[in-house]
């Protein structure tokens, strides 16, 4: 055969190989394939899992036996008091707690699932809601030198009706 002649047909036809059980054996391709399938289902199934879930106490269903999912995914803030940097006492809070509602200064990557369980668990109420707010820290001027106060988080947390929190009485 020349370098730009036909090639033999009897090259194209090769026979399958075969284990002692006279058995096919499965190509590469179809294993593949197998496999993907298996992947997707599992993908499917975890996307399915909703954020209660992922931040819930309780154990949740497990869709699939693997030796990853018996490891307990931990949140960023395990820990109440690393949540709650402390709570915010100005005279506007103060007025919002007449109303049952009180205010901290939290974690800045801290998020709303977290703050509510970090007061429940401190405080020993019930959270209806959480509100978080983002703010930006001032720009100072002492002197000649020019600097800026540091960003922090705010949440805002609304209690069940009739609970209160036992530090901002009096103040």
């Amino acid at each position: 055969m020349g370098i730009f002649g036909k090639k033999d047909t009897t090259e194209d036809k090769k026979p399958v190989a075969k284990k002692n059980d006279d058995k096919p054996v499965v190509e590469k391709k179809e294993v593949k394939k197998a496999v993907k399938k298996e992947i997707k289902k599992d993908v499917k199934k975890e996307e399915e899992a909703s954020m209660k879930d992922l931040y819930s106490e309780e154990p949740a269903k497990k869709t699939s036996k693997s030796k990853d999912d018996s490891k307990k995914k931990a949140t960023k803030y395990t820990d109440s008091y690393r949540i709650l940097v402390r709570p915010l006492i100005t005279e506007k809070a103060t007025h919002l707690s007449t109303v049952g509602k009180y205010a901290f200064i939290v974690a800045n990557g801290a998020n709303k699932i977290e703050v509510a369980k970090a007061v429940e668990a401190t405080y020993g109420v019930n959270v209806v809601k959480v509100n978080l707010l983002n703010m930006k820290g001032k720009t100072v001027t002492r002197g000649r030198i020019k600097g800026k106060r540091k960003d922090f988080k705010k949440a805002i947390v609304s209690l069940k009706k009739g609970q209160t929190i036992k530090l901002y009485e009096g103040v």
